[in-house]
């Protein structure tokens, strides 16, 4: 009997969870980097106290929010590089991924990635720097782990995978950050530019024996 309670307690504090995680998306979709644990707190109904007992603290409802968004970039990522087609178009279909997804939510990629110029009265703005830096890291390794599996880069492959992984991360991030401030091409001309500078190693590399391919 105590232990069906636990299982239930547990499962109402997970959907609590998630219900507080969607109030603090609507929060983040409207106010961006600006978003406040008292607005999160307004549209949730509940008072901050409350928010602050699920979630620990600012930086801890930021972390929920960044693994929240980064599980679902993932799973995006990883269903382009297994879409059936030439490792040129997925290639550029995973770019594409990466940079759709921020132009599509353009206030929650700030939120994530830029810290807020105005925060509320009393309240410090969230610590974007000590976390941001964790997701593009898990990016990268979640990368490296896909070629690793994939390319044959000979005898040092998971160093080098490693390299290229963090490097395509952080390549994507830069130029994704400055082309969704100063829009200066289509998106497709972007991505056709980032394959080119990607494509010589990438190209030169076999399968490797016994993975999936790539």
């Amino acid at each position: 009997m105590e232990t069906t309670q636990r299982t239930d307690q547990q499962r109402s504090a997970e959907h609590r969870r998630r219900e507080l995680l969607e109030a603090a998306d609507r929060v983040v979709l409207r106010d961006g980097p600006g978003a406040s644990m008292n607005a999160i707190a307004a549209e949730a109904g509940i008072t901050k106290p409350i928010l602050y007992r699920h979630f620990g603290d600012k930086g801890g409802l930021y972390a929920a929010l960044a693994k929240r968004h980064t599980d679902a970039l993932l799973e995006a990522l990883r269903a382009a590089l297994d879409a059936p087609a030439e490792r040129r178009e997925r290639v550029e279909a995973t770019l594409d991924t990466y940079l759709a997804a921020i132009e599509a939510r353009p206030q929650v990629y700030r939120f994530l990635m830029h810290p807020s110029e105005a925060p509320s009265p009393g309240e410090p703005g969230f610590d974007v720097g000590l976390h941001s830096a964790p997701l593009l890291r898990r990016l990268g390794e979640e990368l490296a782990e896909v070629i690793e599996e994939r390319v044959d880069l000979g005898p040092e492959g998971a160093e080098l995978a490693r390299v290229w992984g963090h490097g395509i991360v952080g390549m994507m991030h830069a130029a994704g950050d400055w082309w969704l401030g100063e829009r200066p091409c289509p998106r497709a001309q972007l991505v056709r530019s980032l394959a080119d500078l990607l494509w010589g190693r990438l190209a030169a590399a076999g399968n490797r024996d016994g993975g999936p391919g790539f």
